[in-house]
């Protein structure tokens, strides 16, 4: 009996989705790795990097469920920084301009 669908095709692992600690060792993996989309790149890094994954004793550390061992906090902030120079040099919109000065004028 041949399988309606290739092992590869719409098969993926929901603990991987759910706790990508026990997927990715580092957080250079997770930036790394080219079956991620940039928005789920960001999503577990910036999952990684929350306080909820904080160590009590070592805020500066991270140990998100299923990770190895803790990872630094800068190490996190620079994988995040590593996909920033991936997008685009000038984000569409432009420079945000004021209409008007917040300094008030001098009564004359």
């Amino acid at each position: 009996m041949r399988p309606t669908t290739a092992h590869h095709d719409n098969v993926f692992d929901f603990n991987a989705l759910l706790h990508p600690g026990t997927v990715f060792a580092h957080p250079r993996d997770v930036v790394s790795n080219p079956a991620l989309s940039l928005s789920e790149k960001r999503a577990i890094l910036a999952s990684w990097a929350s306080d909820a994954s904080a160590i009590a004793s070592c805020p500066a550390l991270r140990a998100p469920e299923g990770l190895k061992a803790p990872v630094h906090i800068d190490e996190i902030l620079e994988a995040l920084r590593n996909l920033d120079d991936d997008g685009p040099r000038h984000p569409p919109g432009g420079k945000p301009m004021r209409l008007r000065s917040c300094e008030r004028r001098a009564a004359a």
